[in-house]
This record gives C-alpha cells, sequence and structure tokens, in this order.
C-alpha cells in the first residue's frame, strides 16, 4: 500500500489564494479548481486571514524599545568590564591593599 504525500504550500500561496477567496468574484469551488486545492481549505485559510487580519496594523511603527534584561550576554559584559575599572582603580588608589 502507498502511502500519499501530503502537499505542503506556502504561506504566500496560501494568501494568494484567501484573498481572491475574500474578494469573491470566484465561488470556493473555482478557486479551489484553480489552485488544486480542496474547497474546505480554501474557507479554512480565508476564515484564518479574516480573523488575524484586524491584528495586522495593531504593532506600532519604529524601532522597538529594547529591554535591558533583554540581553543577559551584554549585561555580563558589561559587569566584566565594571569588575575591571573597579579593580584597576583599587590598584591605583592603594585601597584593595
Amino acid at each position: 500500500m502507498s502511502e500519499k504525500s501530503r502537499k505542503s504550500f506556502s504561506s504566500q500561496h496560501k494568501a494568494k489564494v484567501a484573498l481572491e477567496a475574500i474578494q469573491c468574484n470566484k465561488t470556493l469551488n473555482e478557486i479551489a479548481q484553480e489552485y488544486s486545492v480542496h474547497p474546505t481549505q480554501v474557507g479554512q485559510w480565508k476564515k484564518e486571514l479574516l480573523a488575524q487580519a484586524p491584528g495586522i496594523f495593531d504593532t506600532k511603527r519604529g524601532p522597538k524599545p529594547e529591554d535591558p534584561s533583554a540581553s543577559p550576554e551584554r549585561l555580563y559584559s558589561e559587569i566584566g568590564r565594571l569588575k575591571m575599572e573597579l579593580d584597576w582603580l583599587k590598584k591605583k588608589s592603594g585601597i584593595g591593599q
């Protein structure tokens, strides 16, 4: 018995099919036949696109604010640099003896 492998579609392909389904110029069956996809799948992609559409424009433009706790490597390097400076200052001032 041979197993059929499932077709996998790129996100661009899914978006194209879903957008065409939203436009309502053709029926879901016509779109499915044109893109070699099952009509139920076209309906699911359309429903998913409509559900996620409002969130597309929620994000603000510009660079995202950097969270200082998000980069432990940067913090550890800063600690190391400050420790070296402190040791140098102690040595120069004679405090650390």
